[in-house]
């Protein structure tokens, strides 16, 4: 079984690049922000609802998925600026093939330690347990996609250690923050889908947002536990190109752009895997740390335990409470 690729659409506007899609037949993508409706209010930008009349011209492509835009929220927005109730009103109005669950990136553009990494981690559990009972409620839990986030590959499992009790038999599960990773090294795209690939079920399939095309034919060989890839590579080629010319961007430029690009990514991921893939799994060793700042970390965990369960948010939190915690911690 082969990969699918799925092309990522900027908007679903009528004109070339949604016509070039439809006569392809190629699943899609689409980002929950491309439905956003904005406005202006006493100088701040804010989010007022959706706008999802468009969402009549999906008709007639092979089939659409919703993503909900954590990236793009988290350079733009500094975070999420619909409720999950919006979001979930939204997935349920359109029969999207796979909708993906709320989450927080973990790129080193958004997430600057490893702190903010396991605190993300931990928000998108919480995140990806609401959603599911919410799309429960909503009659579309067949459609949810739950998704997992890290930056290392044992930060992933950690995501599904959380999450994997949601995830049914033949369910594609969301892999985050590859689309600006390195295809190598111990925190690289492979080095990720391999971990997941031994410690998961046999009948869970992966879904990676964002990878790069260069993987694509690495991925093949997972056999059949990569379902699928996404992504929008091809706007910053036609943008590129635009540029180097000294000329605008065509909707047929963009459009002519996404047809060589589905194309070079459909024929990768019939190609083998190279039978030695360079990059080391080994994690190394942790530093020893001192009473105080072990007492700190069991806190810290602790705190992230009750923010994936809901016994706490996470605006409650203050970094005086996390330091009386492992006060209280070390004096047993």
């Amino acid at each position: 079984m082969t990969i699918e690729i799925i092309v990522g659409l900027p908007h679903l506007s009528k004109g070339p690049l949604l016509d070039r899609a439809r006569a392809m037949q190629v699943p899609a993508l689409v980002s929950a922000n491309a439905f956003s409706r904005w406005r202006r209010r006493d100088g701040w930008r804010e989010w007022c609802g959706w706008r999802t009349g468009t969402l009549a011209n999906a008709y007639g492509l092979a089939s659409i998925d919703l993503d909900s835009a954590g990236f793009v929220l988290a350079v733009k927005e500094r975070g999420i600026p619909w409720s999950i109730d919006d979001y979930i009103r939204l997935a349920g109005s359109y029969p999207f093939r796979r909708f993906a669950s709320l989450d927080l990136c973990c790129e080193a553009e958004i997430a600057h330690d490893r702190d903010e990494v396991l605190d993300r981690i931990a928000r998108t559990i919480r995140l990806n347990r609401a959603c599911h009972v919410r799309a429960v409620d909503a009659g579309i839990a067949d459609a949810f996609m739950p998704v997992l986030q890290g930056r290392r590959p044992a930060d992933y499992l950690r995501s599904w250690d959380g999450i994997g009790h949601l995830v049914r038999s033949g369910q594609v599960v969301g892999v985050g923050s590859l689309c600006r990773r390195h295809v190598g090294g111990p925190e690289g795209l492979v080095a990720v889908i391999d971990r997941l690939d031994r410690a998961l079920p046999r009948d869970v399939r992966l879904h990676g947002f964002g990878v790069k095309g260069t993987a694509v034919s690495l991925l093949a060989g997972f056999g059949d536990r990569v379902a699928s890839i996404d992504s929008q590579a091809y706007g910053i080629a036609a943008r590129r190109e635009a540029h180097a010319a000294g000329r605008p961007k065509t909707g047929h430029m963009v459009a002519a752009h996404m047809r060589r690009w589905t194309e070079r990514q459909m024929a990768r991921a019939g190609k083998s895997v190279p039978s030695q893939i360079m990059f080391d799994l080994e994690t190394p060793e942790p530093r020893a740390l001192d009473p105080w700042s072990c007492a700190l970390a069991e806190a810290c965990e602790e705190i992230r335990a009750m923010i994936a369960d809901g016994e706490i948010a996470y605006d409650q939190i203050t970094s005086g409470w996390i330091e009386q915690w492992a006060a209280d911690t070390m004096a047993g």
